[in-house]
């Protein structure tokens, strides 16, 4: 097996991502201040060497309420990135393999649900279910798992006429032993390329619904939810904005800047 060599730009995308989410474990260490605790001397304070992110409208601390709500924000695109990989690579696995009514069945599904405008979708589910982290984490991981299914169902085509899969076949093996053996580790490569391009996407869309109210609930801190409550007070204080904001598309753009060194590692020859 080759050595996987990713280039420097993944590696150091890979690492700031692990840093955040080290910081994210550490928070109530190293944040200087509670992220609840409100002085109210201090609204909408400048960054200052006291706060280094500011203040926002209550006088809470701006860097220590990023490093607490970089635990939420975080673990809310990796359940979004787990629930359609797990359940989109049964189902796409599974069509693939066995072909016929099933393959049928589960592609119509697939198909209407990429025709079907998501972020609107996981906004109805959200709210039908209850304005909540969890639920727009359910939400958007359920509409992830179109994506998943088709992805590993064309690998799982391309595989099940391979030599080894014909032999396991011939010897009795089932459905579920040919997907467990053979169809999951060859696929494996193609899906870690796509879940980490999905992560910044899940990143992205779980602040939206923080944004708009439907995701982390006030008094708690998480980036979207943050960018929602400082845009108005945007001009008198750009920073309850702005460093939320930062925070977000880091996020987001490591995952797809490590993405496609993913890509390029596993298609060199």
């Amino acid at each position: 097996m080759k050595a996987l060599t990713i280039a420097p730009v993944g590696r150091a995308a890979a690492m700031i991502l692990a840093a955040v989410g080290v910081l994210a474990l550490a928070a109530p260490l190293v944040s200087p201040y509670s992220p609840e605790a409100m002085d109210l001397n201090a609204i909408l304070q400048p960054p200052s060497w006291s706060h280094w992110a500011g203040t926002d409208e209550r006088g809470r601390d701006g860097l220590s309420r990023i490093l607490h709500g970089a635990r939420p924000s975080l673990l809310s695109a990796c359940g979004i990135v787990a629930i359609g990989a797990v359940f989109g690579l049964v189902l796409g696995c599974l069509s693939g393999v066995l072909g016929g009514v099933v393959d049928a069945v589960i592609m119509r599904i697939v198909d209407v649900a990429l025709a079907l405008p998501g972020l609107v979708i996981a906004m109805a589910l959200t709210a039908a279910l209850g304005p909540s982290l969890l639920n727009a984490v359910v939400a958007l991981g359920i509409l992830a798992i179109p994506g998943y299914t088709r992805l590993a169902r064309g690998q799982a085509l391309s595989l099940r006429e391979r030599e080894f899969v014909q032999a396991s076949r011939s010897m009795g093996a089932g459905a579920w032993f040919i997907v467990i053996r053979h169809i999951l580790p060859n696929i494996t490569p193609a899906m870690l390329v796509y879940a980490s391009f999905h992560f910044g996407g899940a990143l992205l869309a779980s602040s939206a619904l923080s944004f708009i109210g439907l995701g982390m609930q006030p008094p708690h801190a998480e980036w979207g939810a943050m960018i929602g409550a400082g845009r108005e007070y945007v001009l008198a204080g750009w920073w309850c904005v702005a460093f939320p904001g930062v925070a977000v598309a880091t996020g987001a753009a490591c995952a797809n800047l490590l993405g496609d060194a993913l890509r390029d590692a596993l298609d060199a020859p």
